[in-house]
């Protein structure tokens, strides 16, 4: 059973997020501390602990995800002027929340490396 985290209380509505899109796959929600104007968390809602973790079952879900991110950088006016999407993995990649997730960052520009 994988461990329960914030991200799986908020998929459940059983703690505060200001959610921006919701459906029976997946979840979008702003950061609480965004790294840039618009930052939000796209999650799925099966609990997947890391990128690790998918198989070939979670091929339409990952795809979700990233055309959930798609949707809402241009419902927030961001995809013309463009966006970052990162999947951050296990420690060493930055993961501080183990239910997989996307970050959609946007709103200003974006250096390369990220750090």
């Amino acid at each position: 059973m994988p461990t329960e985290t914030i991200f799986t209380r908020i998929v459940r509505g059983e703690a505060p997020a200001r959610i921006v899109y919701r459906d029976d796959e997946v979840t979008a929600f702003h950061d609480i501390s965004p790294a840039a104007p618009t930052h939000i968390l796209i999650v799925p809602n099966k609990t997947l602990r890391t990128l690790n973790d998918a198989g070939p079952d979670d091929q339409a879900l990952l795809g979700k995800l990233l055309l959930t991110a798609q949707r809402i950088a241009a419902e927030m006016g961001i995809a013309e002027q463009g966006y970052r999407i990162v999947i951050n993995c296990n420690s060493q990649g930055g993961q501080s929340v183990y239910h997989l997730h996307l970050h959609l960052l946007g709103g200003r520009h974006m250096t390369w490396p990220p750090g």
